[in-house]
């Protein structure tokens, strides 16, 4: 893995016109044209679509299986981005997995709050299921405050007695909108990408006055019990680094089977600079090798019993 390549990144992001804590309409337009300024591959493809009632965008890659499904939340801090803007690092978990992968264009704040996204992402969830495909063939991905709304929307299904699906991978996850972790501070100087300031406001946008520590909100303070597989990626130079590992932490403690990768000295969301990055792309393979097996698992259980010998036969 390169120094070079990540001081090279670390500039590019330091540099950037990008602002999180500033104005909304100014941010999106940045943000929209930052996360498009490189085409998709010519093999990828984009369709627009609704799920219960919910815009969504599909993209496909080559060889993908139909039966399979990625549910894939962008990031934003809850108040940029798009479906369509994450378009490009869907589809690079898409080529690792084989599956397809619906981008939840959810409900942004200031102008819809909590609960619009967490509503948003259940509601899409709900309709893949009504429309015949099994949770056991969904898995949950997510970016950023799209990690945190995953985590988030896994407890939403669990309260609504909704099944599981066969697991979730969340990158660099904002999962406590309080902002209470320890890495706020001590990873400030090295984050290139965000401030606690920025985050501050963003989740002011989205809480207006809901507790930030709220389950449906924040995963970190959420009783995890009985959450599908949770996969989590995560910089060492991020303020949210204490976010996922606290996530884990937490998962654990409920007995969920979760894995945790603290990447070295990369930035938030290093994933999505994988043609520029070593580490990106081992990650997003790391990551496709996660959902790929949980599946595989799935797979091997759903086997019907008479495959096993019975009781007390002898061989």
């Amino acid at each position: 893995m390169s120094r070079q390549q990540r001081q090279a990144l670390d500039e590019m992001l330091r540099h950037g016109p990008l602002d999180l804590g500033g104005d909304v309409a100014q941010q999106r337009a940045l943000f929209h044209d930052m996360m498009t300024s490189i085409p998709l591959p010519p093999d990828v493809s984009t369709t627009e679509g609704e799920l219960g009632g919910v815009p969504v965008v599909t993209v496909e890659t080559p060889g993908n299986d139909p039966a399979s499904v990625l549910l894939y939340l962008h990031g934003g801090a809850y108040v940029i981005g798009s479906a369509a803007d994450a378009a490009g690092l869907a589809a690079e978990v898409s080529r690792r997995t084989g599956a397809r992968a619906v981008c939840v264009d959810y409900r942004l704040a200031p102008e819809h709050p909590f609960p619009a996204a967490i509503d948003d992402a259940l509601a899409v969830y709900r309709a893949l299921l009504d429309d015949g495909t099994p949770s056991t063939a969904i898995a949950f991905v997510g970016e950023s405050a799209g990690g945190g709304l995953v985590a988030a929307t896994l407890v939403a299904v669990k309260d609504a007695g909704l099944p599981q699906p066969s697991s979730a991978a969340v990158f660099s996850p904002w999962a406590d909108l309080s902002v209470s972790g320890d890495s706020a501070v001590s990873k400030a100087a090295v984050d290139a990408s965000l401030t606690p300031e920025g985050l501050r406001t963003r989740a002011r946008d989205y809480l207006g006055t809901t507790d930030p520590t709220t389950p449906h909100v924040s995963p970190v303070f959420a009783d995890l019990t009985g959450l599908a597989p949770l996969f989590i990626q995560v910089g060492s130079y991020e303020i949210l680094l204490d976010d996922a590992v606290r996530l884990a932490a937490r998962a654990a403690e409920y007995d969920v089977h979760v894995e945790l990768q603290v990447w070295p000295e990369v930035p938030h969301v290093f994933q999505a600079f994988a043609a520029m990055l070593d580490e990106g792309a081992a990650a997003l393979d790391a990551a496709g090798a996660f959902i790929r097996a949980r599946w595989a698992e799935d797979s091997d259980t759903d086997k019907p019993d008479e495959a096993l010998p019975a009781a007390g036969a002898s061989s």
